[in-house]
């Protein structure tokens, strides 16, 4: 029983410290955020602003088009989000009805895919964005943000969709439902956490995406926050505005804080549960 306390402790440590080793560059950032342009940049640095101010997101958002970025990146995010889970958990479903030695032939085949980096993509989606006309059109990254993640997204839910118990189905059956209602009413429910998880996943990923941002995305009324906060400059042509791009750091991470908060009931729960009950 010591020996089980001492673990314990140790385990509750290495935890906690990665837990502060990761919050404190943005609890830095949102520090940082409040201070003026002469505090921000004095040597020894001061941790806690002396006179706090709200004129770095006053210029984010009043004399830069912040929230326009901020509009652009939740709009494009979300379709490919939505988008991606819509072809995904119909994709998963026909997946989990092959045969079991296709099924982990192609699954396989889709975990390897998930893997490449998207810059791979980089050069050939360019080109099919151009030839389309669609730069600088939110379409020019929804679809390939859901195109990319598509692969994982399959994998992800065929694995939850296939520990949902056949019976279940077998009863839908029974009941007269037809195929594609024992999908939508029976198993995307059941399915919920991981969708929830998927969905997650994939958004974060959406939203903190840059490189297919920066090159499909030319005019300043396009631009995703990552883009905004990335071209973010000051007076001068080599000075780094350090305040405000604390307070874009902060815009930024904030979104994706409050997704995680909604949805984490959703991602710990059990993925059985509702059929349990």
């Amino acid at each position: 029983m010591k020996r089980r306390g001492i673990g314990a402790t140790i385990a509750s440590t290495v935890v906690a410290v990665f837990c502060v080793v990761a919050i404190a560059p943005l609890v830095w950032h949102g520090l940082s955020s409040l201070k003026t342009a002469s505090e921000v940049s004095r040597i020894p640095p001061t941790i806690v602003p002396e006179s706090p101010t709200l004129s770095n997101y006053e210029e984010l958002f009043v004399r830069r088009p912040f929230g326009l970025y901020f509009l652009n990146s939740f709009v494009i995010a979300s379709l490919a989000t939505l988008l991606c889970l819509a072809v995904g958990s119909l994709a998963a479903y026909w997946l989990i009805r092959l045969p079991s030695r296709l099924r982990t032939i192609l699954a396989s085949g889709l975990l390897v895919l998930g893997f490449f980096p998207p810059i791979v993509f980089l050069f050939p989606l360019y080109e099919l964005v151009q030839k389309a006309g669609a730069m600088n059109h939110p379409w020019a990254l929804i679809l390939p943000y859901a195109g990319l993640n598509l692969p994982l997204t399959i994998w992800l839910l065929a694995g939850y969709l296939q520990k949902i118990p056949r019976e279940l189905e077998e009863a839908a059956s029974i009941d007269g439902m037809t195929e594609f209602q024992t999908f939508r009413l029976i198993l995307l429910p059941l399915a919920a956490p991981a969708l929830a998880t998927t969905g997650i996943l994939v958004f974060i990923f959406c939203w903190n995406e840059f490189m297919f941002a920066l090159t499909f995305m030319n005019l300043d009324s396009a631009r995703t926050i990552t883009v905004g906060s990335a071209t973010l400059s000051g007076a001068f042509a080599y000075q780094l505005p350090w305040g405000l791009l604390a307070a874009g750091v902060v815009i930024t991470a904030l979104p994706l804080i409050v997704v995680v908060m909604l949805f984490q009931r959703r991602i710990v729960e059990g993925l059985t549960a509702g059929s349990l009950k």
